[in-house]
């Protein structure tokens, strides 16, 4: 559990301009991550686009960020969906060497009722082979997530914390103040992580830090003052990063960092309009 402490970084999965995968782009975001001190890697999650990837694809791109990473920082792999056998199926036939834990998203599009949900993570929980990390984040699967489901859950012995998006404050505190001593809550918002942090949270998991992973380990680890700065340096870029779709916008600042050669990504998604890109670009000083 402690290997989730701090920053994790959602990683983006680069595209050439011909949507086929970059690895050396991969290669080069997985050395900046971990050199400005992420704690680990979160790979195949939202952000890295995992829903347009093929099952082979996926298979490539966990063992590059496997091999890249070189047992330097722990890996969490993102397994979940909204049929519950699909997923296990999945946890099945997957080689978990190297990977230390699951991000598994809350089931979407189905709208489970609270009772619902607790009965997918039980199954999925009991099938996999190591830990696992609940995800709840309404805006995409329309189905919260409450703090009795979440508290539930947090008595599962092979689930370890849950990554909160749901952006109310009021609930993470209601999960704070009575979840077992050794769960773990994670701050699923960039700019929430120093508020979720302070009510006893462990940490984010964090699209911004795919770019700024020195900010991050500043606002998980440094006093207050600097956390603050930190957090408070985010502002004019975090809203950016979703106006047109997450991984758009993280994607287009990474591009412009020269951290990536494209900033394509598969549709449906569009890679930033020429008016957004300007605007990362200026909010980032480049």
């Amino acid at each position: 559990m402690n290997a989730f402490k701090g920053t994790g970084v959602a990683l983006v999965t680069p595209f050439h301009e011909d949507h086929s995968i970059d690895f050396n782009s991969l290669r080069k975001l997985v050395d900046h991550v971990i050199s400005g001190g992420v704690d680990y890697l979160v790979v195949l999650g939202t952000t890295g686009e995992a829903a347009t990837l093929s099952s082979s694809e996926k298979k490539l791109v966990l063992k590059a960020c496997l091999e890249y990473n070189g047992g330097r920082v722990p890996v969490m792999l993102g397994i979940g969906g909204n049929n519950t056998q699909s997923v296990i199926e999945e946890i099945q036939n997957t080689d978990f060497t190297g990977v230390a834990g699951i991000l598994s998203v809350s089931p979407y599009y189905n709208k489970p009722s609270q009772a619902g949900i607790i009965a997918h993570y039980t199954a999925v929980a009991d099938a996999s082979p190591v830990p696992v990390m609940l995800y709840n984040i309404p805006g995409r699967t329309m189905s919260n997530m409450n703090a009795s489901t979440t508290l539930t859950l947090s008595h599962h012995p092979n689930v370890i914390g849950m990554k909160e998006a749901s952006g109310n404050l009021e609930q993470c505190m209601q999960i704070a103040a009575e979840m077992p001593h050794d769960f773990l809550l994670l701050s699923g918002d960039d700019l929430l992580t120093k508020a979720i942090m302070s009510i006893g949270g462990s940490g984010v998991i964090s699209v911004l830090a795919n770019a700024y992973p020195e900010t991050f380990a500043t606002l998980t680890k440094g006093d207050e003052k600097e956390a603050l700065a930190a957090a408070f340096s985010l502002l004019k870029l975090n809203s950016l990063m979703y106006l047109e779709g997450n991984p758009v916008g993280i994607k287009n600042l990474l591009s412009h960092l020269g951290i990536l050669s494209s900033d394509q990504v598969r549709l449906p998604m569009l890679k930033a309009s020429l008016e957004l890109s300007g605007q990362i670009k200026a909010a980032a000083k480049l």
